[in-house]
């Protein structure tokens, strides 16, 4: 009793055994327990010393309660011994009510106890004729100490501290208060019951509901789980709507579109110097129409990175991949004939051979386009096939709805991009072996150092694109065309910018072939 929660004792036992059992119970100084007894203790004069206050007072009790059973005396005197001579039990009653003996001196003449009430008209359950029921007095023992003077206080109904305060006034005792007995409190919304193992029911442990799960009641045996777009509050009592997300113009976005602005109008910038140049040796060196073309690639490539962000849609979503895939193949396929151009140049140069005839400006036309066609091809299977989709995922993180671009067919998004890095390891190859060849401007040097970076940012994408989740694998592959666009922007154009801006005498077929008069 002294290591338990429980503050509410019901006790059902007579004073004889209750004694031993309060004294020990005294000798421990136990307090704070709210007692519920039987009759024959609450009714009990022997425990309204004032030593029993501190640790009996409060004590609530039940006693049978009185009430009139109409001919019921009629009935007890009908049924005597006289009339039941041979009947034990008839005997043992009348002994038992009148205290007389059942077997009077004059049989003719019934005993009369009078001076006596009836034992069970003063202590009987009471009885409706009509409707027999079984009530009891509710009684409220207080030990207190009141005017110097100690005794037991019975607050009945119509006296006690629930319907009046005389007991309370005349005693100088606590107005009635509920007492509180509980193994476990109980559980607050946001929390569920888990009953403990091999403890009673009422004993149980408060279990905060998990994510996505929600009580909004009191001593919840279970927690509900959240409709599909809705989620739990922090405190677990409500669902409400989940964030919606998706690569928008905030931070991440507005450095993207920066970068993806910035880089259009530096190609632009250089188209504009070529084309105003486009009269002197180094823009026509290596056919001034190819330079033109990845220009233009290029400024599509940057711009392709603008499809990334924003709300996807259905046109969005199929725009983002296929533009930037043929895009990308046009750019390459630019660089391949170039890298072809330069060594076909230098190879021509040796007697017997002449290969220039072969790369003209058409065949030169005919390698782009057919190269760029095999890309448009895939890219027009995967749509028809199985196109990017907008979606919604709720897997990453099950508080958010992030809004996303599905590629639709896996296959068809590793063949583009496989077919992009088989035309950059082509082109890798043949800028690597005329890296050599002589003249002080050796355009391949610049394409293989463009290649390196070009390979070294898609084999960085890979992992990256598939460990990032949702918006952010959007932000990786927009980064991703930005970081390779850049890098062929400034390896194949910047030489020849700052030769074409800063040192113009350089600027001569002369020095460019290395053959400039010393």
């Amino acid at each position: 009793m002294r290591s338990s929660t429980a503050k509410v004792v019901v006790v059902f036992v007579g004073e004889g055994l209750m004694t031993p059992f309060l004294r020990d119970y005294m000798t421990q100084n136990i307090t704070g327990i709210q007692w519920l007894a039987s009759e024959a203790l609450v009714t009990a004069s022997v425990f309204s010393g004032r030593e029993y206050y501190p640790y009996m007072g409060g004590t609530i009790g039940f006693g049978i309660r009185k009430g009139h059973i109409p001919t019921l005396g009629d009935f007890l005197q009908s049924v005597n011994p006289k009339r039941y001579p041979d009947n034990v039990l008839v005997h043992e009653l009348w002994e038992s009510l009148y205290g007389c003996s059942p077997f009077p001196s004059s049989v003719t003449q019934m005993p009369s106890c009078s001076g006596q009430e009836s034992l069970l008209e003063q202590h009987s359950a009471y009885m409706n004729t009509s409707s027999p029921s079984v009530a009891y007095n509710v009684y409220k023992a207080v030990y207190a100490i009141a005017h110097s003077l100690h005794n037991l206080i019975l607050c009945q109904p119509g006296r006690g501290p629930f319907q009046n305060n005389s007991c309370a006034q005349s005693n100088n005792i606590h107005p009635w208060q509920v007492p509180v007995s509980v193994c476990s409190a109980s559980c607050l919304p946001g929390s569920r019951k888990a009953v403990r193992r091999g403890e009673p029911i009422c004993c149980f442990d408060c279990v905060p509901c998990d994510s996505g799960k929600i009580s909004n009641q009191t001593n919840s045996v279970d927690c509900a789980i959240c409709p599909e777009d809705f989620w739990s509050n922090n405190d677990r009592t409500a669902c409400i709507s989940k964030k919606v997300e998706y690569l928008t113009f905030d931070s991440l976005g507005i450095a993207l579109t920066v970068m993806s602005v910035v880089g259009a109008c530096f190609t632009l910038a250089v188209c504009g110097v070529f084309f105003c140049h486009r009269h002197t040796a180094i823009v026509r060196v290596n056919n001034s129409e190819l330079s033109f073309f990845i220009l233009f690639a290029l400024t599509l490539c940057f711009l392709c990175s603008l499809l990334f962000i924003g709300k996807p849609t259905y046109w969005s979503c199929m725009l983002r991949h296929t533009a930037f895939s043929i895009t990308f193949s046009l750019c390459i396929s630019c660089i391949l004939g170039k890298t072809l151009v330069v060594l076909a140049a230098f190879t021509a140069t040796r007697p017997g051979h002449n290969i220039m005839k072969w790369l003209g400006p058409k065949q030169q036309r005919t390698i782009i386009s057919s190269c760029t066609l095999v890309q448009v091809v895939i890219c027009a299977a995967w749509l028809i096939d199985v196109p990017p989709f907008p979606s919604r995922n709720t897997q990453y993180e099950h508080s958010k709805i992030i809004l996303e671009c599905s590629v639709g067919s896996s296959l068809a998004f590793w063949c583009v991009l496989g077919y992009i890095g088989l035309q950059a390891c082509l082109c890798f190859v043949l800028a690597f072996l005329a890296r050599k060849l002589p003249g002080n401007f050796n355009e391949a040097k610049f394409i293989t150092f463009s290649m390196l970076i070009f390979c070294a940012v898609w084999l960085a994408f890979i992992p990256a694109y598939i460990s990032s989740p949702g918006n952010y694998a959007d932000a990786v592959e927009s980064f991703a065309i930005l970081a390779s666009s850049f890098g062929l922007l400034f390896c194949l154009f910047a030489p020849k910018s700052y030769i074409i801006l800063l040192k113009s005498e350089k600027n001569t077929k002369q020095h460019l072939m290395g053959k400039e008069k010393k």
